[in-house]
Order: structure tokens, then sequence, then C-alpha cells
């Protein structure tokens, strides 16, 4: 494992008495980032649905950092308003911030794409535009501040391969991928080029998200394993930080994310993957 001292001597941004921003804060990924941030030195501004969750989340994040390092915020992400307010506390509180985790989402699935409109309308306004308010309210002033900054989005694997099932949530992950594909772009031709933005692509992840899951399954990974190896990845300076997980190995994503590609390129059906009439060539694909 990467060790602190050498993430934070190849990453300035999370040197000790920084400060990280991480929405969806109180649970899975985002609670495992702030735990693992917070035992680095960094002072933590959680943000996630107020109530009893985020309450114990940020007593949980202080038992390491300290009271005074760590600030929970409830925030709806899908409100611009409620960002920029986070946003203010965040600035207000500790004077700057260097790195930006825009992780909260959900995974209720909305139905089919002629059905509950409203509910993809929901998930869409967490998924995608909570990451595009967080890029709104905190950007401008990250790069203001002339320092090293990063940007980690949280996208999913289903945003590349988007496999059926639910529609609405690889939509907007896959709006998520673009988005930051991007952003990074954009933020390496700001003058200086000292705040760099990544995407985060978990496999199998045991999270609040966890559909019918109490305990971790075998093939998952847990958030602090998610999080251990996207510090190595920002280290590397990836951009495309994919993770695998006890189930499937990167040889084995790379092979998916082909075969979706493929799709275009041989005009095969939509997602052919899971046609009949292609199903054996992909499994003949996977075994070559």
């Amino acid at each position: 494992m990467t060790t602190d001292a050498e993430i934070q001597s190849a990453l300035p941004a999370l040197g000790s008495g920084n400060v990280a921003v991480i929405t969806g804060g109180a649970s899975g990924i985002g609670l495992a980032a702030a735990k693992r941030l917070a035992a680095m030195g960094l002072k933590i501004v959680l943000a996630d649905i107020g109530g009893a969750r985020l309450d114990e989340a940020a007593r949980g994040v202080a038992t390491i950092a300290g009271d005074s390092a760590v600030l929970a915020v409830a925030t709806d992400v899908s409100k611009a308003e409620e960002v920029g307010r986070l946003a203010e506390k965040a600035f207000d509180a500790f004077g700057g911030v260097s790195l930006l985790m825009n992780n909260a989402g959900v995974g209720n699935n909305p139905g089919k794409p002629w059905e509950n409109r409203d509910g993809w309308k929901r998930l869409l306004d967490i998924n995608f535009w909570g990451v595009v308010h967080g890029v709104e309210a905190f950007v401008p002033r990250m790069l203001a501040a002339g320092k090293s900054g990063l940007i980690v989005n949280t996208g999913s694997k289903q945003g590349i391969t988007t496999p059926p099932g639910n529609l609405a949530y690889n939509v907007s992950k896959s709006g998520v991928k673009s988005f930051t594909e991007g952003l990074a772009h954009a933020l390496r031709n700001e003058p200086g080029g000292k705040i760099t933005a990544h995407l985060l692509i978990p496999g199998f992840t045991f999270t609040g998200l966890t559909e019918g899951a109490t305990e971790k399954p075998a093939g998952a990974w847990s958030g602090e394993q998610v999080i251990d190896f996207m510090l190595a990845a920002l280290v590397r300076g990836d951009f495309y930080i994919l993770c695998p997980d006890n189930e499937a190995t990167r040889p084995m994503d790379e092979k998916r994310m082909a075969w979706a590609i493929g799709d275009i390129i041989e005009n095969r059906p939509a997602l052919s993957r899971w046609h009949p009439d292609h199903k054996d060539a992909f499994a003949a694909f996977m075994e070559s």
C-alpha cells in the first residue's frame, strides 16, 4: 500500500492541514475517504443529507481529526443553492479547499425510459447535476487561490458498459464520465495548471447503495479498499481510476469495455453483450 508520506510528497493538495470536501460523506466510499484523509492530517468537510447518519459520521471522523478539524454540513447536492452554501461554510471555516470529492449518489431505479419522469429527474439531479453543482461552487475559488488542488468525481463502470437493469443510473454516470473528461481538459488549459480532475470508477463495492446486502458480499471491495486504490492512482497521476474488486479483474473490465465500444465499431445491436444473437460471441471473446 502506498504510504501517507509517499502520497503527501507526490500530492501537495493532500498535505497535512489542507481541507477536503466530500459529498455523500456520511457512508460508504465517502466516509472511508473522510477517515483516511483525516488520519493524514487533513481537515474534513462532510456533506450529506442532514440527520442522524451525518451526525454519527462527523463524530467518527472527529475522533480521528479532532472536533475543530471536522465540519458537517447538511446538503442536498441536487440543489445548486445548497451546494453554494456548502462552499461558503467550507471556505469560511477553513479558508480554502484543496480536495473536492463529488461523491454523492443514489441508485434507486426509477424504471423504464417511458416511466416515472419525476424519479428519473431526481436521480439525475443528484448523480449528475450534483457533480456539476460542486464544480460550479468550488472550482472558481480553488483556481483563484493558485494552489495545488484535486477534483475527484465518482463515476461507475455502469456509465461505460451501460448494462441493462437501471438505465437512469447508467445515464447519470455516463454523464459524469463525459463531464469529468471535459473538466480535466478545461483545468489543464487554465493558467498555472495546478488543479487536476479525476474520475473514480469503483468496482463492486459494499456501500449504502448495495441493494439487499446487510453485510459485505465476498465479491465486493470495502470503501476503504477503494480509497487506498484511489490514492495510489492519484500518486501515479491517473485520470481514470478504474478499480477492480474480488470478482472482476482489470483485464476482465478492459475486455468488457472493449466489447462495448466494439458495438459501434462493428455495427452490432445496442448492448449486444446481452443480445441473444451475440451472447456466445461475447463469451468466446472474454475467454480469448
